[in-house]
């Protein structure tokens, strides 16, 4: 089985290359790309960037390269409804600042289920740690949330909302487009609209919950 592993920024790409046996980097098409093994599995990863236009052409340009069975975002959320440290799976995947006008589901990109769900295998593995993790709505939008207008306007329309993100409903288009299997397992790193959420965000990664990781690994031995 081959795996491809997106984070958006170069600091979650080390922590997850922690997880990784015999870790060799190499750099394909300008794209760096660290090779290993998780259990039986060879797995990829990768950074694509912050934003879902960086996100979707990286996955799209990773996708074409390396043809992975499972493409798996990982990385950081902020926590809509889940407290700091919190391993979230997503069950569904929404765009929160996407319309495309009269006659269209807010939330909904063209030609794209408007909620994006993962693949099924690893909802069903990802069942057997639900004593570790979470399960349930990530939103993503082209922006970094910070305020409690921002996080309210999100939840009247995506009243379910547990996370928001910058990524993972372009990679779960993108995926959709592609045909590739995928799923997203986030750690919540700040609660916006609760306090500083900002410094929230930057002390995380001072002691940032590599144990949390992990659990991708331990979903990723399963498959």
């Amino acid at each position: 089985m081959k795996i491809l592993i997106l984070a958006a920024m170069d600091k979650e790409v080390s922590l997850l290359e922690n997880l990784l046996i015999a870790p060799k980097e190499t750099y394909q098409n300008g794209l760096r790309i660290i090779n290993g093994k998780i259990g039986l599995h060879d797995v990829a990863i990768s950074k694509c960037g912050i934003g879902k236009v960086n996100s979707a052409l990286n996955a799209f340009r990773l996708i074409e390269l390396l043809k992975p069975d499972l493409l798996l975002n990982s990385g950081v959320a902020g926590g809509a409804a889940l407290p700091i440290g919190t391993v979230l799976v997503a069950d569904n995947i929404v765009y929160s600042d996407v319309w495309c006008g009269p006659g269209t589901d807010y939330g909904q990109a063209d030609g794209i289920p408007l909620y994006m769900k993962p693949c099924e295998r690893i909802m069903g593995i990802a069942e057997k740690f639900k004593d570790k993790i979470s399960f349930g709505l990530i939103c993503s939008s082209d922006k970094f949330i910070s305020t409690k207008e921002e996080i309210k306007f999100i939840k009247n329309k995506f009243p379910e909302v547990k996370a928001v993100d910058m990524e993972s409903a372009s990679i779960a288009q993108t995926c959709f487009i592609t045909d590739t299997p995928f799923a997203v397992v986030r750690v919540v790193s700040d609660t916006p609209g609760e306090g500083e959420n900002i410094s929230q965000y930057k002390d995380f990664w001072k002691e940032a919950p590599v144990k949390t990781f992990n659990i991708l690994s331990e979903i990723i031995n399963c498959f």
